[in-house]
């Protein structure tokens, strides 16, 4: 999600427990894994019958990606990609974002569903999606864990939806601190003096 050293704001002592700089848990990990389930039923639903690829957008997504993909009961293959999208500071960057790494698979013709933690601003994932369509996919949807619809800029409509959440940093199952904290089961928000 980026780092969390604004000037004039407090830098995190990341060898310290996740517990420091916790200001609540917005999504409980029981409320993840519910929701996961009822998007991968969702999901095997509507590719029923289809040759699924999921992408996942590293490194946030990849948590999320592990426990979707052990949800669902369709045959899916699965790629990845890296796309650098963050400066300095908590929030993302409104520079041109860049494929650090790219598919090592060919999705032409293919039903693609990029799988992404969290959509803010859109420019990052407006940005993937134009490039993967011009891959000729036969489909190509995205399904994202959080979205925060009040920080939009590009208009992004996600086919599938984990939760909506306010404008608040937020940290665990995957999203980071300043590259730590990454392996919590839950969501929580990061408290003010370190955004």
């Amino acid at each position: 999600m980026g780092d969390a050293k604004l000037k004039g704001m407090a830098k995190i002592n990341t060898a310290l427990s996740y517990e420091h700089c916790l200001d609540h848990v917005l999504i409980s990990e029981e409320e993840l894994q519910r929701r996961i389930t009822e998007m991968a039923a969702q999901i095997d639903q509507d590719y029923a019958g289809r040759q699924l690829i999921l992408i996942c957008i590293l490194r946030g997504g990849v948590v999320f990606l592990t426990d979707l993909m052990r949800k669902l009961n369709l045959p899916h293959q699965i790629d990845f990609m890296s796309v650098s999208s963050y400066g300095v500071g908590a929030r993302s960057s409104n520079g041109s974002p860049r494929i650090v790494l790219d598919l090592n698979t060919d999705i032409r013709g293919r039903d693609v569903l990029l799988v992404e933690d969290i959509v803010d601003s859109g420019i990052t994932l407006d940005y993937v999606l134009r490039m993967l369509n011009t891959r000729e996919p036969a489909s190509l949807e995205v399904c994202v864990l959080l979205d925060k619809e009040d920080r939009r800029k590009v208009a992004i409509n996600p086919r599938y939806v984990g939760f909506k959440i306010p404008n608040e940093y937020v940290y665990g199952f995957g999203l980071d601190v300043d590259e730590v904290y990454r392996n919590l089961p839950f969501i929580g928000v990061l408290k003010a003096e370190y955004q």
